[in-house]
């Protein structure tokens, strides 16, 4: 059998790399290369993207459609590449309009730092395993709570860690620019 300590923390740490380093950089870069805004979302589009992303992050992370992304084959690829594919929305939007849409932009990363938080916070605070079925079904025997505990509070602590760092550092570089662009209007 394959060892199931750290599966969790893996699989997070997937999540956290995926949807919050390598989308807004793949954004980036496609912008960078273009020399033009790539036309893939607008201000209006900013609260459907965080909420489809939030909305998916939640879902896939309850304990019965984890259990069932490891049941299911291309499961958890499913899982994977619809939050990378949520998320690559989610930043487009930040980023193609963080100048057109601020205040919405800054509200959609509060609104999703927040709920990436209170996941992390539920996975890191939870008096029990949350996943003893999906890593059953991973892993084809029961793994102990003592294994899958640990695991999953380190996972919700990297997203305590990780994520609001991402949301803050692009919030506080977009109201700094905002408020440049306000002290040269004023000049």
């Amino acid at each position: 059998m394959v060892d199931p300590a750290g599966f969790l923390t893996h699989h997070m740490a997937t999540h956290i790399v995926a949807m919050n380093v390598v989308a807004p950089l793949v954004i980036l870069t496609w912008r960078w290369a273009a020399r033009s805004r790539p036309g893939i979302a607008s201000p209006r589009s900013i609260m459907p993207a965080a909420t489809i992303q939030m909305a998916l992050l939640w879902a896939w992370h309850l304990p019965g459609p984890m259990a069932s992304a490891f049941t299911t084959p291309g499961g958890e690829a499913l899982m994977h590449v619809s939050l990378f594919a949520a998320a690559m929305w989610f930043w487009a939007s930040i980023i193609n309009e963080a100048e057109a849409a601020r205040l919405r932009s800054l509200i959609a990363l509060a609104f999703t730092g927040k709920l990436f938080c209170l996941l992390g916070a539920l996975l890191t605070f939870a008096p029990r395993a949350l996943y003893a079925r999906a890593a059953e079904i991973r892993f084809g025997s029961p793994v102990p709570a003592e294994v899958l505990l640990p695991d999953q509070q380190l996972a919700g602590l990297l997203m305590l860690v990780a994520c609001p760092l991402v949301y803050v550092a692009a919030g506080v570089f977009m109201a700094a620019r905002w408020l440049h662009d306000i002290e040269k209007r004023a000049a």
